[in-house]
């Protein structure tokens, strides 16, 4: 499924507060090392952290976040953008529906107020030796699929090997590098032993974030994991498939039979009896359907709309409530890319040039009523963001880089690379100047005809997009480029061109809206974004990066031993990835805008990195019940 563009931009998606149950597509953070000597002490715990130690306790009776008396009941909606024809998200083929992955478990997962730290799911214990080089989970007993059939150690084998051989290209790719095996020792035992000279930090976590699949039910339906299928493969979440309409409605329905149901992890969350997602094709009509009613949860991503549209008459009668809730987590990344196999966008100060054009401040302004901020690291509102000059940790680990020709050497001596702001005008004329000396300089001159050209050939470049309330953004920017000298169009195309186009093997575009996402614990997951291996394969890299110099850092930041080795690192990675000019960063703002019928509660305070309201909000069948009474619903 592809996230919808608002006018503002944000990502507008069903899966926003369900990080467990996003479909793992970049699963591969840091998984490798070495096999230890049998005598070395093993450390047995509920969980692990990646530095320091974890927040709760083995005997840990629920998340601090959560309303562990909260009821079980009711049906919460959502909308999604587009279509979608497939179950399956683990394939570049169809578009997956949201939340598909919402079937699967993994043996340990996270939480939503603390950082680099995973706890046994799945799994009851996990035993390791200090440098982590293998790691051996117990399952829990009387785990069971959604049909009542046991999970047992061996579909956890068989679901890695699923992967390793069947999963995404970049993904698997990453795999292979750095698991040595994984074997079965007995119906509740699974080893993995890590390959030698490979990063230990991060490899538990990621092995035990493998979602886990029935190998009886696989093999039985001779599924093909690569094919879309409108069946979903058998796994053992809280939910299990309702109903479909293809391409407009999915319904999730609880599980009453769930095997995790009184899990000290699981307590107060899982709380709907259904979770329906309805399909749009445009913003605005599914705006028009969220106020009759036709779903009953928003969160809203058009500024225009949530600064003018919220007069409705359920608002004023008090049937629906908006409000700004808390949001501390990073910026998403959102930002338009460069296509780098394009021959017109090699230069850098091309795309320099370019992304000068973009006047974030006139657009704020103007169409976004001043309530986002602009967004200039890939780490932006978070401590991981290089600031001002580089430290001397920061120096030491780029100066190798400038020493061997792969970085400009003021890097060591200027703050990160940004783009310039802009005046209030929508065309900065101070920023048309400069960057009409940036592209006579990369050898683009003006013809009698205004357009820039070089060898003959015009500087044209597209951006495609799929979202109608995203042209109000497009089309100001593209009028900047033009005045530039640029041959500047838009195209609009529908939801499946755009899947088509924007991934391997065709990356057939110039400019589209990516995510550009990082972790506040990188892992391998950097390179299917950033690293040269994966820039002809992966659905994440899609600017096709190739840097000597980024892969090189990615590598010192999977070395990371301590949060401070780790924010030097990143901090050097951010100055590396913003001095290549590959992106248009977007905006971000630090509050989540939601509308919802008044029959949702959430605890009073709300974990700092989700917002959660498909995961541990409540219905209250009172409300719900005055709703319809008086025929809000």
């Amino acid at each position: 499924m592809r996230h919808a563009k608002a006018p503002t931009g944000e990502v507008t998606s069903p899966t926003d507060s369900l990080s467990r149950w996003t479909a793992p597509l970049a699963l591969g953070t840091a998984m490798a090392l070495a096999a230890l000597p049998a005598q070395a002490e093993m450390i047995t715990a509920h969980g692990i952290s990646t530095f320091g130690d974890l927040k709760y306790a083995a005997d840990f009776p629920h998340l601090d976040y959560v309303n562990p008396d909260a009821p079980k009941g009711g049906e919460i909606s959502v909308w999604a953008f587009g279509s979608f024809d497939s179950m399956n998200p683990y394939t570049l083929k169809g578009r997956a529906a949201g939340l598909s992955s919402v079937f699967f478990e993994s043996l340990m997962a996270g939480t939503a107020d603390e950082i680099g730290a995973v706890y046994c799911l799945l799994c009851e214990t996990i035993s390791y030796p200090e440098d982590r080089s293998e790691v051996t989970f117990t399952l829990r007993e009387g785990i069971t699929f959604s049909d009542g059939s046991p999970l047992n150690a061996s579909d956890v084998v068989f679901s890695y090997d699923l992967l390793l051989t069947k999963g995404l290209p970049s993904f698997r790719a990453q795999l292979a590098q750095k698991v040595e095996s994984a074997e079965a020792l007995d119906d509740r035992t699974v080893r993995f032993v890590f390959k030698q000279d490979i990063p230990t930090r991060d490899l538990i976590s990621d092995v035990g974030a493998l979602p886990v699949f029935s190998e009886a039910f696989y093999t039985e339906n001779d599924r093909d994991f690569e094919e879309t299928s409108l069946e979903p493969l058998l796994g053992s979440g809280p939910y299990v498939l309702g109903r479909m309409d293809v391409g407009q409605t999915v319904v999730y329905t609880r599980d009453t039979d769930y095997w995790g149901a009184d899990l000290p992890l699981n307590i107060g969350r899982n709380n709907f009896n259904a979770i329906r997602i309805e399909y749009y094709a445009d913003y605005n009509a599914a705006f028009e359907g969220f106020k009759g009613g036709t779903y009953t949860f928003r969160n809203e991503a058009s500024s225009k709309i949530w600064a003018t549209g919220y007069d409705f008459p359920a608002i004023q009668e008090g049937s629906v409530i908006k409000a700004e809730l808390p949001n501390g987590a990073k910026a998403t990344g959102q930002a338009w890319v460069f296509n780098l196999r394009r021959p017109q966008f090699q230069d850098p100060r091309v795309r320099e040039a370019l992304g000068m054009m973009f006047n974030f401040e006139w657009s704020n302004e103007t169409l976004f009523y001043g309530i986002y901020d602009y967004v200039d690291s890939f780490w932006d509102n978070s401590e991981l963001e290089a600031t001002g000059l580089p430290s001397e940790g920061e120096i030491a680990l780029l100066q190798p880089l400038v020493d061997d020709g792969l970085l400009e050497a003021n890097i060591l001596t200027s703050e990160p690379f940004s783009f310039p702001r802009s005046g209030a005008r929508q065309l900065d004329r101070g920023n048309l100047r400069a960057a009409s000396r940036l592209l006579d300089e990369a050898g683009w001159e003006v013809g009698d005809d205004g357009l820039r050209r070089k060898d003959g050939e015009v500087l044209s470049i597209e951006f495609l997009n799929d979202s109608q309330t995203f042209d109000r953004v497009i089309n100001p920017y593209v009028e900047n480029l033009k005045r530039l000298g640029v041959d500047a169009r838009h195209t609009r195309i529908d939801n499946a061109q755009m899947t088509l186009r924007e991934r391997p093997p065709s990356y057939d575009f110039d400019i589209v809206t990516a995510f550009m996402s990082t972790d506040y614990i990188p892992g391998s997951n950097l390179r299917q974004f950033y690293g040269s291996e994966t820039a002809d394969t992966s659905t994440f890299n899609k600017m096709g990066i190739q840097s000597e110099a980024i892969d090189r850092m990615i590598n010192v930041v999977l070395d990371a031993q301590s949060q401070e080795e780790l924010t030097t690192a990143v901090h050097a990675l951010d100055r590396v990835l913003r001095a290549e000019k590959f992106w248009v960063p977007q905006w971000n703002k630090n509050t989540h805008t939601v509308a919802y019928y008044d029959m949702y509660e959430h605890p009073e305070t709300l974990p700092p990195f989700a917002l959660g309201n498909l995961d541990f909000w409540w219905f209250n069948a009172e409300k719900a019940e005055a709703l319809r009474a008086k025929g809000a619903l």
